[in-house]
């Protein structure tokens, strides 16, 4: 992970730590971002340009922006205090409907006033569809 990518972690841990969504604040112990081209070139992921796994943040592109990070370590808060409730809902719920997808992207918005930023738009607060 280069020194950008860990600035913008820790960025987007302190964003995401003026909000209590959860008991415990985001843990950053073995979060890694990782740039991975390759991925959104798989059918279905095409239209992301950022994913999270359990501990792992891939982007599209190396130069990500804080909102787009700040949505992704949302996700990571999220299934470091209910992982099976995620994955579930991710099955369950549509993209644009899913509880948790919601959340993010209020955190971001909710955020990024505080954090200087403009209010983030669809395409770069996380896993927003290009239309």
């Amino acid at each position: 992970m280069t020194p950008a990518l860990r600035a913008q972690l820790a960025r987007a841990k302190a964003r995401l730590d003026t909000l209590s969504l959860y008991p415990e604040p985001v843990s950053l112990r073995r979060v890694r971002v990782r740039v991975a081209p390759w991925f959104f070139r798989v059918p279905g992921f095409r239209r992301y340009h950022g994913y999270a796994f359990v501990r792992t943040i891939l982007v599209r592109r190396a130069d990500p922006s804080d909102d787009l990070v700040t949505h992704e370590l949302c996700h990571v808060w999220q299934m470091q205090h209910r992982p099976l409730h995620v994955c579930w809902s991710w099955l369950v719920h549509s993209y644009r409907s899913n509880p948790y997808e919601v959340e993010a992207r209020a955190a971001t918005a909710a955020t990024a006033a505080r954090a200087g930023s403009p209010q983030p738009s669809p395409v770069s607060s996380g896993r927003a569809p290009i239309d």
